[in-house]
C-alpha cells in the first residue's frame, strides 16, 4: 500500500511514446522527480512522495521502457533530449509553469538538458549522483566494461553487456542493485529493486544503451553545464560504486552549485536514506520559490522562562490494535499523578484517534498527516493469514512518511519528552538519523525479535536475523537515543533462543537493555470486582451462558467472526442457554456478518474488557492486550492466532504458557463443528491462571517521570 496514492495520473505522448505521469499534492510550488534509468520506474521516488506533497504539488514520470509508460523498441526512442523533453511535457499536462526539477542518476543528465533547454521552466535543479561519467575518471573495476564482448564468463561490470542481459537478466539486476546498494541492511530497498527491474527486460535496456548521444562530447557537456541558470544541489554518496563522487564535484563545480557528499552511501541515497535526502529537498524547493514576493515578516515571538513551561509529553500510539492505547491512557493516567499538569499530545491514527478524542484527549492536528498501517495492515492479509514481519517490512513507505510527520512536528514544537509504544517509524529512523533527537524518548514495547515462520525458510531466517543485527546494532552503537526502553512484561516473557546466527540470546539481551514494568492491563482491577453486577448491567441473564467473540482493532478477523457465527447454531445445541455475542471492531461493518437468532453484534463496544470479564467464554485472535486482559480477568478463553504472524504464534503462547492461561485452537480447526465443541468444552470451565500485576501503568509512568 502507498504512504499516498496519487490525485491525478495521465499519460503525455511526444513523438509517439506515450509516458505515464501523476501528480500528487497542490501546492504552490511544484517538484518535478525526473526518471532515472529505465531499469526502474518513478517508484524509486516513493519515499520521498508523500512527504513532499504535504507542502508542494509533487509530479512524478515514468521512464520510457518501464513502469506505465511505453516499451519502444526503436533506440532514437531512448535519447536523453527525448526523455528531457517528456518531463516539460509533463509539465505541460499537469498544468504547471515552472518547477524545482530533481533527478537521479542518468535523471539528474536529462533534468540538467530540460534546465539548459528550457531555463523558463525550472526555478532550480537537484542531481542525486548525476551520471555524466566523462567528468571525472571512471572506477578502476568499470575498466573491464565491455558492451560488445562476448564472454564464456561475465563477472563484476563485465555483466553490463548485451549478451549477459540475453541470457540472464535476473542475475544481472541482482548484481547491480547489490553493488548500488553497498549500504549494510538494505535487502528491502534491494527485493524492490530488483521487482521493479524486471518489469521490463533486456530488449528495451539494450534498446537505451544503442540511443543515440544528444550531447556528443566533454566539452559541450561542460558547456551544457555551465549554461545552467537555475540554482543546483548536487547530493553524492561517498561509497557509491556506479558513479564516482568526482562527477558529483565536478556537477557542482560546473553549475555554480552546492555539493552535500554523503559518507558511507552508496548510488541510491534517496532510498536508502530518506529522511535527510528529503529534508534537503524540502529546503532547497523553499529556497527557490516561484514567488519573488519578499516572505511576509516573521509572526511576533513570545519568549518564557523554561521553569514557567508546562512540561510537554508527544505521545505516539501504535494503530496496530486498541489494546496499545488503552495500555498507553493507563500510563498517562499515572504520570498526570507523578507530574501534574503535564500536557499530552497524542499522534495517533484511527481508530486510536476516536477512543482517545472519547477520553477526552488532545490528538494533534499533525495526526491527520499520517498514512494508515492498519489499512496497510488489512490489505496484506488474506483470509486468516498475515505474514507480519513481510508485511512491516513493506510498510516502509508508510513508516518512512509518518516519521517525516514526527519529524517536522518535533522541530516545530519542544517537548520534554517522546513517548512511543511500538512507533516502529520514530524508533528505527532516529537511529539511522540520531541528530534528529531533542528531547527525552522513551520506547515501549511488548516483544523483542523478529522471528522467521518455518514456512519461509531459510530466505525468512537470513531476512529476520539481519533486521534484527540492525537493531542491535543501532542500539550498541547509539544508546543514548533511547532514554528509557520499557518492556510491557517481565523477563520470563521474553521467548528463548537466539536473534540469528552469531547474534545473542534474545532474553540475556533483552534483559540488558530494557526496563521490565510487568504487564499494563489498561484498566484498574476494581473494573472486574464485581461480574454479576456488569453482567446485569449488559443485560445477560442468570442463566444464559455468554460467548464472546471479539478480534481487535483492524478487519483481519473478519474471518474469524464469521468461523464462529457459522458455529453457533450447533454450539447452542450443546450448550442450553447459549448467547453469542460478537465484537466487530471499529474496521468491521456489523451488516456485513450474517449472525443467526440469538447471536448480538456489536461495531464497538468502548469498555471491552469489562465484558470480557462478565462473560463466561471468549473467543479471540491471539493479540496479546485481548488475551491478557482475559488472563487478568481469570476467564476461559478460546485463542486462534493469525496464520504466520510471528507475534501471535510465537511471542504471545509463550507469555499466555507461562500463565497458564487460554487454549489455543488452530484456524484450520475453526469449521462449525470443531470450534462449537471447543466452545462447549471451555465454557464456564473454572481456571487458574497465574495473577497478573495490577502495578504496571504506575511502574512505567515512574520510570517515564524521571525523564520530566
Amino acid at each position: 500500500m502507498k504512504a499516498r496514492e496519487p490525485d491525478a495520473e495521465g499519460y503525455v505522448n511526444h513523438d509517439g511514446v506515450k509516458v505515464g505521469y501523476a501528480v500528487y499534492g497542490d501546492g504552490d510550488q511544484t517538484v518535478l522527480l525526473a526518471p532515472g534509468w529505465l531499469v526502474v520506474d518513478s517508484r524509486i521516488w516513493k519515499l520521498q512522495v508523500a512527504y513532499l506533497a504535504r507542502y508542494f504539488r509533487v509530479i512524478t514520470v515514468d521512464p520510457r521502457g518501464n513502469g506505465r509508460s511505453d516499451r519502444p523498441a526503436d533506440p532514437a526512442a531512448y535519447t536523453d533530449r527525448a526523455h528531457a523533453a517528456d518531463l516539460v511535457a509533463a509539465l505541460d499536462a499537469a498544468g504547471v509553469d515552472r518547477a524545482v526539477v530533481a533527478g537521479l542518476s542518468r535523471g539528474a543528465w536529462r533534468a540538467a538538458i530540460a534546465a539548459a533547454e528550457h531555463p523558463e521552466r525550472f526555478t532550480g535543479l537537484v542531481a542525486i549522483a548525476p551520471r555524466v561519467l566523462d567528468l571525472a575518471p571512471p572506477l578502476p573495476e568499470r575498466a573491464v566494461f565491455d558492451f560488445e564482448a562476448v564472454r564464456e564468463r561475465y563477472e563484476g561490470w563485465q555483466q553490463y553487456n548485451r549478451h549477459f542481459w540475453r541470457r540472464d537478466y535476473r542475475a544481472f539486476v541482482e548484481w547491480f542493485f547489490a553493488l548500488l546498494l553497498p549500504e549494510p541492511h538494505s535487502t528491502r530497498q534491494f527485493e524492490e529493486c530488483v521487482s521493479w527491474a524486471l518489469e521490463t527486460g533486456p530488449e528495451q535496456l539494450i534498446a537505451g544503451e544503442e540511443a543515440p548521444v544528444s550531447v556528443p562530447g566533454l566539452p559541450a557537456t561542460e558547456a551544457l553545464l555551465r549554461g545552467l541558470r537555475c540554482p543546483v544541489l548536487v547530493i553524492h554518496g561517498e561509497n557509491d560504486r556506479c558513479v564516482p563522487v568526482g562527477v558529483g564535484e565536478r556537477f557542482a563545480e560546473l553549475t555554480g552549485g552546492r555539493l552535500i557528499r554523503m559518507a558511507g552511501a552508496g548510488h541510491l541515497p534517496a532510498a536508502r536514506h530518506p529522511v535527510p535526502v528529503n529534508r534537503w529537498l524540502r529546503s532547497f524547493v523553499d529556497e527557490h520559490s516561484v514567488d519573488e514576493q519578499p516572505p511576509p515578516s516573521p509572526p511576533p515571538l513570545r519568549w518564557s522562562r523554561a521553569l514557567d513551561q508546562p512540561r510537554r509529553v508527544l505521545y505516539l500510539s501504535s494503530p496496530i490494535g486498541l489494546g496499545h492505547a488503552r495500555r498507553d491512557l493507563a500510563i498517562v493516567a499515572e504520570l498526570r499523578r507523578l507530574r501534574p499538569g503535564v500536557r499530552v499530545d497524542w499522534l495517533a491514527q484511527h481508530p486510536v484517534t476516536a477512543l482517545l478524542a472519547a477520553r477526552g484527549e488532545r490528538v494533534h492536528p499533525a495526526s491527520r498527516w499520517l498514512a494508515s498501517e492498519s489499512r496497510h495492515v488489512e490489505a496484506e492479509a488474506h483470509g486468516h493469514d498475515l505474514h507480519a514481519f513481510q508485511a512491516i517490512r513493506r510498510m516502509d513507505e508508510i513508516l518512512a512518511a509518518n516519521f517525516m510527520v514526527f519529524a517536522d512536528l518535533a522541530e516545530e514544537r519542544r517537548y520534554d519528552l517522546w513517548v512511543g509504544d511500538e512507533a516502529w517509524d520514530v524508533d528505527h529512523f532516529l537511529h539511522e538519523n540520531p541528530e534528529l533527537k531533542r528531547s527525552a524518548y522513551a520506547w515501549l514495547t511488548d516483544f523483542v525479535g523478529w522471528l522467521p515462520m518455518t514456512a519461509g525458510g531459510a530466505a525468512e531466517a537470513a531476512l529476520t536475523a539481519d533486521a534484527n543485527a540492525e537493531m542491535i546494532e543501532h542500539i550498541e552503537r547509539f544508546p543514548r537515543v533511547r532514554d528509557r526502553a520499557l518492556f510491557v512484561g517481565d523477563p520470563e516473557d521474553v521467548v528463548a533462543g537466539v536473534f540469528g546466527p552469531g547474534l545473542p540470546a534474545i532474553a540475556d539481551w533483552t534483559a540488558r537493555h530494557y526496563d521490565f514494568t510487568g504487564y499494563v492491563t489498561g484498566f484498574p482491577p476494581a473494573d472486574l470486582a464485581d461480574r454479576q453486577a456488569a453482567r446485569a448491567e449488559f443485560g445477560w441473564g442468570p442463566q444464559e451462558r455468554v460467548c464472546l467473540v471479539a478480534v481487535g482493532g483492524t478487519a483481519v478477523g473478519v474471518h474469524l467472526l464469521r468461523r464462529a457465527l457459522a458455529a453457533y447454531p450447533s454450539a447452542a445445541r450443546q450448550v442450553p442457554g447459549l448467547r453469542m455475542v460478537v465484537v466487530a471492531g471499529p474496521r468491521i461493518d456489523p451488516g456485513a456478518l450474517a449472525a443467526p437468532p440469538g447471536v448480538d453484534v456489536h461495531s464497538y463496544l468502548p469498555e471491552l474488557h469489562r465484558y470480557l470479564a462478565a462473560a463466561d467464554l471468549a473467543v479471540v485472535q491471539g493479540g496479546l492486550s485481548t488475551t491478557m486482559e482475559l488472563t487478568a480477568a481469570g476467564r476461559p478463553f478460546l485463542y486462534v492466532p493469525l496464520e504466520n504472524h510471528f507475534e501471535q504464534q510465537l511471542h504471545v503462547p509463550h507469555r499466555l504458557a507461562r500463565y497458564g492461561a487460554g487454549r489455543r485452537v488452530d484456524f484450520s480447526d475453526t469449521g462449525p463443528e470443531p470450534l462449537a465443541r471447543a466452545i462447549a468444552e471451555e465454557i464456564g470451565r473454572t481456571v487458574r491462571y497465574r495473577p497478573v500485576t495490577g502495578d504496571g501503568a504506575a511502574r512505567a509512568a515512574s520510570r517515564l517521570a524521571e525523564l520530566i
